[in-house]
């Protein structure tokens, strides 16, 4: 069997060494070349006649060139649907991964390993495993045609990844199609919203964090995190109840969320600073907002929104004391919105001018947040390295 892969990300690369005998197509290949028993090729080389099954990165779209012209496309996913443990998929727009990690860490002693879209690829994970937990990506779902979760935990869903899928309904659709493929009796956590979407499955309902805690029999009170982690700790909590029986809160509440998501610190003037990198959407920037709208706030926006409408966001921050400090590829769009609603913004462009400007006009009771609503990639190599930035701006203050 002939294995075609799309992309040489941390995915393939898995696979790759997994399986052996693969083409590997990537347009940073330049000419083709040995690797172990893999081929190295350039991208225009591909030919779905040579090719048995091709695999494609999730940040690959499917109006790729090179994709139309697939045959045998499948996912990941796929790709061990025969061989997996019993999986459980955790998708949404925001929150995916805390609920992944704090799931992990509640089921760790029953086997679970943690995978997906963080942590190990597939190809990576034990398949004597007792139960996969994976971070779930629509890209993913998308490209999916036979691999199924035995549990599902769907975040709400905003809009994301527009110019991936196409349209927000492409992208909602993705988000729900596991919903189709999951069987009588096996459960899912969904937004009340899609109550009326067909399903086999067993579902809890949600619209609230009091939806999960009464359906779940949990007690909020129990639960050391606020805001929207205290939504991934209800949904971890539920699914850890609904598969043992067991609400472990002291254990819950030993997690540690990850840098970079409403990350607070002061400077040296002990001015409140928000590191809220991974913010890649309006929806997870208006979670940060929500948490300091009462205060006057010096917001950094911009990068790369994906075509995403950000009309939401603007629509909140006009009725907010805000200063918008525009950086990035949408920079000019962040200050027409601005514009249109009488929202004080200033042209930045990059991260370091933005800080700059907002040092000048913070005080003591302002918050400086950085929730550009985008992602990042336009400017830096990810999240991480943006958010390891801003704090270290901040300190030259």
């Amino acid at each position: 069997m002939k294995m075609t892969l799309f992309g040489y990300g941390k995915t393939n690369m898995a696979i790759a060494k997994r399986f052996g005998n693969c083409d590997v197509f990537d347009d940073k290949f330049k000419q083709v070349e040995e690797f172990g028993s893999n081929r190295l090729l350039p991208m225009d080389m591909f030919d779905p006649n040579k090719s048995d099954i091709e695999i494609a990165s999730p940040g690959i779209p499917p109006h790729h060139k090179q994709i139309t012209r697939a045959k045998n496309l499948i996912s990941e996913y796929d790709l061990f649907a025969e061989c997996s443990p019993f999986t459980i998929w955790i998708s949404g727009t925001n929150g995916k991964t805390t609920t992944t990690e704090m799931l992990g860490l509640l089921l760790k002693d029953k086997g679970a390993l943690v995978g997906g879209n963080i942590g190990s690829p597939l190809a990576q994970l034990d398949m004597e495993a007792k139960i996969w937990v994976l971070e779930t990506s629509s890209f993913t779902i998308h490209y999916t045609k036979k691999a199924r979760p035995n549990l599902y935990v769907l975040l709400p869903i905003t809009p994301d990844h527009i110019s991936w899928h196409g349209t927000f309904d492409e992208y909602e659709k993705a988000k729900l199609k596991p919903l189709d493929l999951l069987r009588e009796g096996e459960l899912a956590i969904v937004p009340k919203k899609y109550e009326n979407y067909p399903t086999k499955a067993f579902c809890c309902y949600y619209e609230t964090n009091e939806d999960l805690a009464r359906f779940f029999e949990l007690n909020m009170a129990n639960i050391n995190f606020a805001g929207c982690f205290l939504q991934d700790a209800l949904m971890a909590l539920g699914v850890s109840k609904a598969l043992f029986q067991e609400t472990r809160y002291d254990l819950l509440n030993s997690f540690k969320v990850d840098p970079h998501k409403i990350e607070e610190f002061r400077d040296k003037h002990n001015r409140l600073w928000v590191d809220d990198s991974k913010a890649t959407n309006y929806d997870a920037a208006l979670q940060a907002i929500e948490i300091y709208r009462e205060r006057e706030l010096h917001l950094i926006l911009g990068g790369d929104d994906k075509g995403a409408d950000l009309t939401p966001l603007f629509d909140v921050l006009k009725n907010l004391r805000v200063t918008i400090y525009a950086i990035g590829a949408n920079r000019d769009k962040v200050m027409q919105m601005s514009a249109d609603r009488n929202i004080d913004a200033v042209l930045c462009g990059f991260l370091d001018v933005a800080i700059a400007k907002m040092g000048e006009k913070m005080n003591a009771s302002s918050v400086g947040i950085l929730s550009p609503a985008a992602a990042s990639l336009d400017q830096f190599s990810g999240y991480k390295e943006r958010g390891e930035k801003f704090k270290s701006f901040v300190a030259r203050l």
